[in-house]
C-alpha cells in the first residue's frame, strides 16, 4: 500500500468519490431529469513534472504551484504534493475555492515521506473560505531574517454573513516563518470549526500558533472565531523579536478572539528566548486573551523565556477572558509563573474562570517575586482556585508559591499544596477576606521557614494568620494545614522533564481525604479524577492529586 493510502487516508483513485457520483446519476435517473455531480479531481505536482501535462496522476504531474492556482479548486479536489521533494512559492486557496466542510479540498502528499513547500511569504494561503484539510508536509521559511508570513495562514476579511467552516491541519511541520500557523480575522466574521492535530510548531519568530481578531470591545463583545481544537501542537523553540515592543513576540500557542476552543495534549516549550527586553507584554507557552469559552488540558509549558520583566509563564487567562478553565497541566522552570490570572480593563467581563488540578514546579525562575501561581492585575472576579499543587525552591526567600494582588473580587483558593524552602507559602497584597477566600490549603515548609504574607504583614504560624484575617476558616471552624505532604521524589522535588510527574505524588496518607468536599460545601462541580487520572475519593485529597 502506497504512504497516500497508509498514512494519509487519501488515494490516487478516490472510493468514496466515485461512489458519490454514481449516487448522483442514479438520482438523476428517478427523477428523469439531467443531474450530475461535479467530478472531483486530484491534481499532483513533482519537480519532474511539466506543467504543460494534464497533472491528473503521478505519471503526468505539473512542476509548479504556480500552475495549481490557475485551477478553481472544488469540492472534494486533491493538490498533492510528490513526498520528499522541495516547491517553492505559496498555495493559495480564495474565497470562491473550496467552502464546502463536508467534502473538503485535500492539500498533502504523495508517496513517500513529507512534501518540502519553501516560501518567503505565507506557505499555504486560506482566505475567506473554508471546506480545506492541509496534511502531511513540512513547510518553511528562509530563516534569519525570518519570512514574512505565515507557515499556514488562514485569514476572513468577510464584513458579514456566515463564518468560513471547517479547515483541518494535521501531520505537519512548520518552521522558519514569523508565525507557524495564524488564523485571523479583520471583523467578527473570522474562522469557525478549526483543527490542528499532531503539529510541530518551531523556529518561528513570533509564534508556534495564534489566532487573533479586531480589537476587542467591551460594549458589544464579539468574538472573530468559534471552535477551535487544538491537539498535540507542539510549539517550542520560538524565539520572539527583539525589534518588537507594541506587542508580545516568542509565544507558543496564543488564542485570541475565541468563543469555545480547546487546547489538549500539547505542549509549548523553550520560547521566547529572543524577545525584546523593552516590551510591555512578554511571551507566554500556552495562553489566551480577549476570549471565552477557553479550556487548556493535559498540556506542559516548561523553559519558557521572557527577555523583559513581564510574561515569561507556562499557562496564562489574560484580559477578558470568561467562563474558560486551565486544568490537569504541568508547568515547570518558566521564567514566570506556572500560571497566571491578569487583567487590567475594567470591562466586568474577566469572570467566571477555573484553575485545578494542575502542577507548577519550579516557575518563576527569573521573576521568583511573581510566584507559582499568580493572580494580579485588576478587575478579576469570581475565579475558581482549587485542587492545585504549587512548588518553589531555590530563589532565595522571594518566591511565593501563591501570589494574589490588585483590585480583585469574589475569588477562592482550595484544597492547594502550597510549598516553598523558605519563602512565603503565600503573599496576598491589599486584599481582605471579601475580595479572596483560601480554605483547606495545605501550606507547607521546613520547620522555622514559615510564613504567610498578607497586606504587607508577615505571619509565622497558621492560627495567627487566621485569627488576624479570617482566612482558613468555614462556618467559624478553621480548616487548612501545615504538613508534609511525603512527594514521592523526596521533600520538595524538582521536575526536570514531563516524565517526572510523579515526583509530586503525594507518598503518604497526611492529606488523603482532607481537604474540603467542594461539591457538598459549595455546590463547585469538580470532576471525577485528579491530575494522573485517578478517581477522587470523598472527601478529596489536597493538591493536584
Amino acid at each position: 500500500m502506497s504512504r497516500s493510502t497508509a498514512a494519509t487516508g487519501f488515494a490516487h483513485v478516490v472510493p468514496w468519490a466515485v461512489a458519490a457520483v454514481g449516487l448522483a446519476i442514479a438520482a438523476s435517473a428517478c427523477s428523469g431529469l439531467p443531474h450530475y455531480a461535479p467530478s472531483a479531481h486530484t491534481y499532483y505536482i513533482s519537480p519532474s513534472g511539466q506543467d504543460s501535462a494534464s497533472g491528473t496522476s503521478a505519471g503526468t504531474a505539473w512542476q509548479s504551484l504556480a500552475r495549481v492556482q490557475k485551477v478553481q479548486l472544488r469540492p472534494r479536489d486533491q493538490i498533492l504534493l510528490q513526498g520528499g521533494a522541495r516547491f517553492s512559492g505559496t498555495l493559495k486557496v480564495a474565497a470562491g475555492d473550496a467552502g464546502n466542510a463536508g467534502q473538503p479540498v485535500v492539500i498533502g502528499s504523495y508517496g513517500t515521506g513529507n512534501a518540502v513547500l519553501q516560501s518567503s511569504g505565507d506557505g499555504i494561503d486560506v482566505h475567506d473560505t473554508g471546506g480545506v484539510d492541509i496534511r502531511d508536509l513540512t513547510i518553511t521559511g528562509i530563516g534569519a531574517p525570518y519570512s514574512h508570513g505565515s507557515g499556514v495562514n488562514l485569514y476572513s476579511d468577510l464584513a458579514s454573513g456566515t463564518k468560513p467552516n471547517h479547515v483541518t491541519i494535521s501531520g505537519v511541520d512548520v518552521s522558519n516563518f514569523q508565525t507557524g500557523i495564524a488564523i485571523g480575522a479583520a471583523g467578527d466574521t473570522g474562522f469557525t470549526d478549526v483543527a490542528v492535530r499532531q503539529a510541530r510548531l518551531h523556529g518561528n519568530e513570533d509564534a508556534g500558533l495564534k489566532t487573533y481578531g479586531p480589537a476587542f470591545n467591551a460594549a458589544r463583545p464579539a468574538y472573530a472565531h468559534e471552535n477551535i481544537d487544538l491537539e498535540a501542537v507542539q510549539a517550542y523553540g520560538n524565539p520572539g523579536d527583539p525589534s518588537v515592543v507594541a506587542h508580545s513576540t516568542g509565544n507558543g500557542i496564543s488564542l485570541g478572539s475565541v468563543r469555545g476552543a480547546q487546547v489538549s495534549g500539547s505542549s509549548a516549550y523553550d520560547n521566547g528566548a529572543n524577545s525584546a527586553a523593552l516590551a510591555h507584554d512578554g511571551p507566554v507557552g500556552i495562553w489566551t486573551y480577549d476570549s471565552t469559552g477557553v479550556v487548556i488540558e493535559h498540556d506542559t509549558a516548561y523553559d519558557n523565556h521572557t527577555a523583559s520583566l513581564a510574561d515569561g509563564a507556562g499557562f496564562g487567562l489574560d484580559d477578558n477572558v470568561s467562563s474558560s478553565t486551565i486544568q490537569y497541566d504541568l508547568a515547570f522552570h518558566n521564567d514566570g509563573p506556572g500560571i497566571y490570572v491578569y487583567t487590567d480593563t475594567p470591562t466586568g467581563l474577566y469572570t467566571g474562570d477555573t484553575i485545578r488540578y494542575n502542577i507548577s514546579d519550579n516557575d518563576g525562575r527569573k521573576m521568583p517575586q511573581n510566584g507559582g501561581l499568580a493572580v494580579y492585575g485588576t478587575y478579576v472576579s469570581g475565579l475558581q482556585v482549587y485542587q492545585n499543587t504549587v512548588i518553589m525552591t531555590g530563589t532565595g526567600g522571594q518566591a511565593p508559591a501563591l501570589l494574589v494582588s490588585g483590585s480583585q473580587s469574589g475569588i477562592t483558593v482550595r484544597n492547594n499544596i502550597l510549598a516553598t524552602d523558605g519563602s512565603p507559602v503565600a503573599t496576598v497584597l491589599a486584599l481582605t477576606t471579601s475580595h479572596v477566600i483560601l480554605q483547606g490549603n495545605d501550606y507547607y515548609a521546613p520547620s522555622g521557614l514559615w510564613y504567610v504574607v498578607w497586606s504587607n504583614t508577615t505571619y509565622t504560624n497558621l492560627s495567627g494568620w487566621r485569627a488576624a484575617t479570617g482566612e482558613e476558616r468555614l462556618s467559624d471552624q478553621p480548616t487548612g494545614l501545615t504538613v508534609d505532604p511525603c512527594f514521592s521524589g523526596g521533600r520538595l522535588p524538582d521536575i526536570g522533564s514531563p516524565a517526572e510527574a510523579r515526583a509530586v505524588l503525594p507518598g503518604c496518607a497526611a492529606l488523603a481525604g482532607k481537604g474540603l468536599d467542594l461539591a457538598k460545601l459549595f455546590q463547585t462541580s469538580t470532576g471525577s479524577t485528579d491530575y494522573f487520572g485517578q478517581v477522587l475519593s470523598t472527601p478529596p485529597p489536597v493538591g493536584a492529586a
